[in-house]
Parts: C-alpha cells; sequence; structure tokens
C-alpha cells in the first residue's frame, strides 16, 4: 500500500510539472501585441519626437506595432495617470519628464498618482539643454543686462514658460531667485503657444529648449543670451552659460525619459531597457535626436528611478522658494 501511495504521489507530480510546463510553453513571448507609447503632451514637440522615432525602431526589432498616443493636460498629468493605471504587462509606457515626474508632486494638492511608487523606471532617454532667449525689444544682450533691467522695473519684466510647474517656469524662478530679481509669470499651454506673444514683445525673455527655441534665434528674431547648462554646448560654442554670466551655480535642463506602470515582470522590463537604449544608440535615431538638440543619455532603470528622486526633491525646493501655485 506504501509503494502504491508513493507511486500515487510521484504520479501526480508528474502530472502537475507537466502541466505548468505546457502552460509556460504556451505563453507568447513578450511582446505578443502591438505597445502603446503615451506622449502626456501635444504633438510636435520633444517628448513626441522621441517617442515616434524610438516607436518606429522598437517595432522594427520587435516585429509588433508600437503606437505613441498624444494625452496632453494639466501639466502632464493626464497621460501620466494612464500609463500609472494601466496593467504593468508591458503593453504601456509613457514618456516621463520634469513636469509629470518631477514638479507635480509638489505643485498639486491631489495628483492621481505616486511619483515614485507608481511607476516602473526604464531608462533616463535624453537631456534637453535650455537656453535664455529674449525679445530685441528689451534691449538686453547679457545675463548682466536682464538683471540690471529687472533691478530697475522690479516685476516690470514680463517672461514666458510652457504653464506653471513646467521646467521653462521653474528654470527661470531657480534664476530670479539666485539673482535675487523680480519678473512677472505669464503661463502658456505648451511653450510653443508662447511665441506669438515673445516674437511680438508682449512678453520678453523665456527659458526653453534648444529644439523651440534656436528657430528663432537663428532668423534673428530673438536673441540667445546664455544657455542653463553647466558648461557651454556644442551647437552654440559662442553663447555663454548663466552660471559664467554672473550668476554662478546656475544650472537647468529639461530631461525625458521612458516609463510603464509599477510592477512590470523582470523579463519585460530587462527587455524594454535594452531594445529602448539600442534604439537609441541607432545611427538615425542619434542623428534625429542630435539635431533635434537633445543629448543622448540611455540610462539604467535604477540609475532613471534615483534620477527621478533627486529632480523631485530639486522641483519641490524650487517650487517652496519661489510659492508657484498651479494656473
Amino acid at each position: 500500500m506504501k509503494t502504491k501511495n508513493m507511486l500515487r504521489r510521484a504520479l501526480l507530480c508528474a502530472v502537475v510539472v507537466a502541466a505548468a510546463s505546457a502552460a509556460v510553453a504556451q505563453e507568447p513571448a513578450f511582446p505578443a501585441k502591438p505597445i502603446r507609447i503615451i506622449v502626456p503632451y501635444v504633438p510636435g514637440g520633444t517628448t513626441d519626437l522621441l517617442a515616434r522615432v524610438v516607436g518606429q525602431q522598437l517595432s522594427e526589432r520587435l516585429g509588433q506595432p508600437v503606437l505613441v498616443e498624444n494625452r496632453p493636460g494639466v501639466n502632464g498629468m493626464i497621460g501620466a495617470d494612464a500609463v500609472a493605471k494601466a496593467a504593468p504587462d508591458g503593453y504601456t509606457l509613457g514618456i516621463a519628464s520634469p513636469g509629470t515626474h518631477a514638479a507635480n508632486a509638489t505643485l498639486y494638492k491631489n495628483v492621481s498618482y505616486d511619483t515614485l511608487k507608481d511607476f516602473t523606471p526604464i531608462t533616463l532617454a535624453v537631456s534637453a539643454p535650455m537656453i535664455l532667449v529674449a525679445n530685441p525689444s528689451l534691449n538686453a544682450k547679457t545675463v548682466k543686462d536682464v538683471i540690471a533691467a529687472a533691478k530697475a522695473d522690479p516685476g516690470g519684466i514680463a517672461y514666458a514658460s510652457g504653464g506653471s510647474g513646467s521646467s521653462q517656469h521653474l528654470a527661470m524662478e531657480q534664476f530670479t531667485h539666485m539673482a535675487g530679481i523680480r519678473m512677472t509669470h505669464v503661463a502658456y499651454k505648451g511653450s510653443s503657444n508662447s511665441y506669438t506673444d515673445l516674437l511680438g514683445g508682449r512678453v520678453k525673455l523665456e527659458f526653453d529648449v534648444l529644439p523651440t527655441a534656436m528657430p528663432h534665434v537663428r532668423s534673428g528674431k530673438l536673441l540667445a543670451l546664455a544657455t542653463a547648462s553647466a558648461k557651454r554646448l556644442p551647437q552654440l560654442p559662442d553663447v555663454p552659460t548663466v552660471a559664467e554670466s554672473g550668476v554662478p551655480g546656475y544650472e537647468a535642463t529639461s530631461w525625458y525619459g521612458f516609463v510603464g506602470p509599477a510592477g512590470m515582470p523582470r523579463p519585460v522590463l530587462d527587455k524594454l531597457h535594452a531594445e529602448i537604449v539600442r534604439a537609441l544608440q541607432q545611427p538615425q535615431v542619434a542623428e534625429t535626436l542630435t539635431k533635434a538638440g537633445v543629448l543622448i543619455v540611455g540610462s539604467s532603470p535604477a540609475e532613471f528611478g534615483s534620477f527621478i528622486r533627486s529632480e523631485t526633491e530639486k522641483a519641490r525646493k524650487v517650487i517652496e522658494d519661489a510659492g508657484i501655485k498651479p494656473d
């Protein structure tokens, strides 16, 4: 009887193992269906470009369509929330930015997601250097000219940004705080929407990323006064940094990376990370992004997670020091 029971148990174990193996064998390899990348801003910007050029490479490498979906609103919160609430199976990704994954945590009282707990960081894809541009009617050719004009007329100079808590807004508030000056903020729904007024002289200044600002600098309609980077940019070797122009220690940048919902399986995360970084390194992708004025990074998931935490703290300090409120 004992021998029979042992045989039954052995047979039962064999059946269970065989069934589990069959289930694993039947489970399709990732990805087995289209992947969606949610961009939390309007089409045409740097985030949109990043998603589309990387998405095309992913589609070719993974053999599945990669669809880009723009879901703008509330400083990127609508799109980020959609990513956070998606199934953590690797089929929904999102673009993280200084707004969605740094500023919003402090700027809004009721953020519908937790920046640090509700996402799986995949990679910091690119950093986007910013420059300070001015309308010629301001009669300022240097950062020191801007500081002098602002001190002579506190609050009298209006500057533009892509919205309260945007990277453009935080860069200027950090600048005014460190320079000891006061100017008036005029928020727009996206920095591209500010250029009608900036070119017309109704607002005088703006920090913005190179892809958006440089066409107007090249046309002569705006002046490039300084870069917000720690070092001079190779694209603008004759334009000084803000730090070397009278505000020591100043540095601000925009950045964009890929995230997924929290709880993504490690094999899926590893595959997505490897393929996205590989896509960023492809010559045609690198050329497109470099021409657009961004610098390719391609960090590890752990590095990106640490970066988001540090950027969240940096944004919190700027927002609280400046008393920034939502639009």
